[in-house]
């Protein structure tokens, strides 16, 4: 009969390292794991500025990990590893963030405004109204008319009518 190893209760679990796509995934960097080793494949991530290419590369704590994701950079120091994917408060847990994300998405607002600050041509913050009606008039090719706007046209038409 073989002999089987047992595990004493009170041993702690002395966590080496832990698969780089796994422990992207834990700390919700990644939607999927298979994004995660995705990501690693396409060398969209390193560790200790040296670019990974294989998801299996083993991570310890306190390396670096820069991470081209979605709309922007990540640099997170690696603090645990992951024991399961749980809610985003524990995985905020497993990494202390260097570099905060910041989103290339801007306001419309923002997204119109040059760079010495005035608004760029057809974009104004109060913009014109319509005739009488309060409603925001389109530039010529803008697209198909709103349900608001074709309404404004019928009322007058039907006013040119008479």
């Amino acid at each position: 009969m073989a002999r089987q190893a047992q595990k004493s209760v009170d041993a702690p679990i002395i966590a080496e390292g832990q698969r780089l796509d796994k422990w992207l995934w834990f700390a919700r960097v990644a939607k999927t794991r298979t994004l995660a080793a995705g990501l690693v494949s396409n060398g969209r991530v390193r560790i200790n500025r040296i670019r990974i290419t294989k998801p299996a590369q083993t991570v310890r704590a306190g390396d670096v990990i820069t991470v081209s994701v979605y709309a922007g950079v990540r640099v997170l120091e690696i603090l645990a590893a992951g024991e399961r994917r749980g809610p985003a408060s524990e995985a905020a847990e497993l990494y202390n963030e260097i570099v905060p994300l910041q989103s290339r998405r801007t306001t419309a607002g923002e997204a119109s405004k040059s760079a010495d600050g005035s608004a760029a041509p057809g974009a104004t913050s109060d913009p014109a109204m319509g005739p009488g009606q309060g409603t925001p008039v389109s530039e010529a090719g803008s697209g198909r008319p709103t349900k608001r706007d074709r309404r404004v046209l019928d009322r007058l038409r039907s006013r040119n009518d008479e």
